[in-house]
């Protein structure tokens, strides 16, 4: 077996940010995870995971990059009409693949804020480089045709910058992002953590700011479980009572970013010596 895989879920910004502070925390008392030899990221996770992996920026600026003015910011809400929207797609679905689909259909017939092209442009200028790290990052995202899952890596042969945009494309908030004449979606639509994907690893950290599963969507603690069954030991982490609170209803709302970050800096004390534990700190 492999060594060490940082898995970072979905959760919007708020989620992205609550990651980043959970990280810094965990780094802060000795536990860093920046040095994981495999980071995965969905969605927020994937932004949070190709910063981390660039090695070119440091967790302390990280968090400090969650506390700064979001003014002027671009944000996105999932409002109780696409909320209702989405639970429709789960309960007439079978497979996290049919699913998919559905919330591409969706997709495309969204008018967004920002087109595709300046999404990507936006995405970009959060990235520390341009280039894939050297480390091993994975970045999911699901096709817009056929709702299947699909990693990207250093060796896809794609930008970086493409790759994180179509991790982060929320349907029905962010256009549908375009590779090569091909559609992508969230990555967090087939699964909120895809720990899945760290089969093989011998120590899994799991970060996940959203925590449930359905019918048709694994949730990270069952993907954790089937990952211990195999051999691995597994930490996860979800949000506590006091960062759900400071996540809010709508993890695409900026204002709320430096308070989900310092939750996570503040609730990552408790997870310390079970992340030490498995990872061997």
């Amino acid at each position: 077996m492999a060594d060490i895989a940082l898995v970072l879920g979905a959760g919007g910004g708020t989620g992205g940010a609550w990651e980043t502070g959970i990280l810094h925390g965990l780094a802060e008392a000795g536990v860093d995870l920046s040095t994981a030899d495999l980071v995965i990221g969905s969605s927020a996770g994937a932004l949070v995971g190709a910063q981390l992996a660039s090695g070119l920026i440091g967790l302390p600026e990280l968090y400090a990059r969650q506390l700064a003015d979001p003014q002027g910011e671009v944000g996105g809400k999932l409002g109780t009409a696409t909320l209702m929207r989405y639970a429709r797609a789960v309960l007439t679905s079978r497979t996290p693949e049919a699913y998919g689909q559905k919330l591409a259909r969706m997709a495309r017939e969204t008018r967004t804020a920002l087109t595709a092209a300046e999404r990507q442009e936006l995405i970009a200028g959060r990235l520390p480089s341009p280039d894939w790290p050297e480390r091993q990052l994975r970045i999911t995202a699901v096709h817009a045709d056929t709702g299947e899952l699909h990693i990207f890596d250093k060796d896809s042969g794609i930008p970086l910058a493409g790759a994180v945009t179509a991790s982060c494309a929320v349907p029905a908030v962010w256009p549908v992002a375009t590779i090569d004449g091909q559609g992508w979606i969230d990555g967090g639509v087939y699964s909120p953590a895809n720990a899945h994907l760290a089969a093989g690893y011998e120590r899994v950290v799991v970060i996940a700011p959203t925590v449930s599963g359905n019918k048709v969507i694994i949730s990270p603690r069952s993907q954790a479980t089937d990952l211990e069954a195999k051999g691995a030991r597994v930490a996860v982490i979800t949000p506590d009572a006091a960062a759900k609170k400071a996540l809010g209803r709508n993890s695409l709302d900026p204002s709320r970013r430096a308070a989900a970050a310092r939750a996570g800096l503040a609730q990552s004390a408790a997870h310390t010596e079970a992340v030490a534990a498995v990872v061997g700190s």
